[in-house]
Formats: C-alpha cells, structure tokens, sequence
C-alpha cells in the first residue's frame, strides 16, 4: 500500500525538463487513464462505501469482503489451480481497500508514472505495469501460499514504476517529506530517496506478520523487477557500426 509509506513524494523534475513539471506531462495517456480507471472501479465499487445498493453496517461489511475476496489475490487458493483464482494477481491491480489506500497509491503513480511511460513509450509501458504488477502480487501470493486473505491493491505495479524511475532518472529531483525532519519539504536526488524507501520495505517485510496489512515483499518484488526490466531494456550500450571515413578530396585516386 503506497499510501503507507514512510517518504512521501510530491514532484519530481529532470535534467533539461526542470521547468516543466511531470504531474503536468500532456503525453502520458495511459498513466492517466490507470488513474481514471482505478478511481472509477473504487467509487462503483462497495470499498467506497457510497453506492447504496451495498447497504450499510454489517450489510456492507460483507459486501466488501465478498467484493475483495473475488477480486482479490487469495493465495491459498491462487495455487489450487483454479482459472478463475490465476486472473486475480490483474485484477487486484485495479482494486483498493480504502480512500488512503486508493490515494496513496494514486499519488505516487501519477508522481512517477508519467516521466516513466514517456521514456518507455505507451505500449510499452502498459505491458510493463500488468506485466510487473502481477509478477509482485504472485511473488507475495508464493512467500504466503497457505494465507486466506485476500490483497488488493497497485503498489506492486507502481513499486515497479518507481524501481524503473531509479534507474532512468536517477538524478531527478524528488521534493520529499521525511517524518524525523518534522515533514519539512526537501529535495534529494532519486538516487537517494527511492533506495531508502527500499531499504525501508526491506526492514519491515522481515518484520511483518501474517495477516492484514501492507504487502511489503510485494513492494520488493515489484522494486526489484521495475529496475531489471528497465536495465533490460534502456542499460545495454547500443553498438553502432562504424562507416569508414571518406578520404579528402586531395587524396582521391583517377
């Protein structure tokens, strides 16, 4: 869950493009449309708690939990085999618990998401967000395979955003707000700030408990795969063969 993190980012600018703003990127469909999409299922959906078809109390309660159960990622029925159950790891992409969870999540995604699919291109980038995002969300459902509770949520695809950023935007600058300085607004290098968010999951994975929560080996995996997929693909040197030069006019032969 983005929203749950310990360094909140705001804006982030890059090299030549320091005058212009990413969250004002006009060339970022699909970042855009994730947005939409995401925050249109969360308001049809009994999450928000607005549609009065779900009713109220204890009605509505239930509402959820059935809606987060077939939506959701349940592990221990992710690996029964069942077809229904191996569509899940996508569809929770598009599913959020709460108002927090849907606008943190929100939040980082439009911060970091349009830089991102500027670089890798539209096609591209939807292919990387699915792709990644369900490889997260099945790491975490592996590591718990025999948990019933169901995870929802984009932090896995958007994880994958941000270890993307890391690596084709490492000097960005990332106005960040840090709890032990008092949320006062600083900026720092990506190359700084979105290691120690990692460094941050890392710990509290290894602290966290079975249960209800933030999935935060789901953040490492999706961390860990934005960055290999974008090595992958932006990191390899490209080899340009090299024409002969032509000789000057004074040494051409008859």
């Amino acid at each position: 869950m983005i929203g749950n993190w310990s360094v909140a980012h705001f804006r982030a600018r890059f090299g030549r493009a320091a005058g212009r703003s990413a969250l004002a990127s006009p060339s970022a469909p699909v970042t855009y449309g994730l947005i939409t999409l995401c925050c249109l299922l969360f308001l049809l959906s009994p999450a928000a708690g607005l549609n009065p078809a779900y009713g109220s109390g204890e009605e509505l309660i239930a509402a959820q939990r059935a809606y987060f159960h077939r939506w959701g990622v349940v592990p221990a029925e992710l690996f029964e085999g069942a077809p229904r159950a191996v569509l899940t790891p996508a569809t929770a992409l598009f599913v959020h618990g709460s108002w927090v969870h849907l606008l943190g999540n929100m939040l980082f995604l439009y911060v970091f998401g349009a830089m991102t699919e500027e670089r890798m291109g539209r096609v591209q980038f939807t292919l990387f967000y699915l792709g990644c995002g369900y490889l997260a969300l099945l790491g975490y459902a592996a590591a718990n395979d025999d948990s019933t509770q169901s995870l929802v949520g984009a932090s896995g695809a958007i994880s994958a955003v941000l270890g993307a950023f890391l690596f084709l935007f490492p000097g960005a600058r990332v106005t960040s707000l840090l709890p032990f300085l008092l949320f006062l607004p600083l900026r720092f290098p990506a190359w700084v700030v979105l290691p120690f968010w990692a460094a941050l999951q890392w710990v509290a994975a290894g602290r966290a408990t079975q249960g209800p929560g933030v999935a935060y080996l789901a953040h490492l995996v999706g961390f860990g795969l934005g960055f290999g997929c974008a090595w992958a693909r932006f990191g390899r040197p490209t080899r340009v063969k090299a024409a002969p030069a032509p000789a000057p006019e004074g040494e051409n032969q008859p």
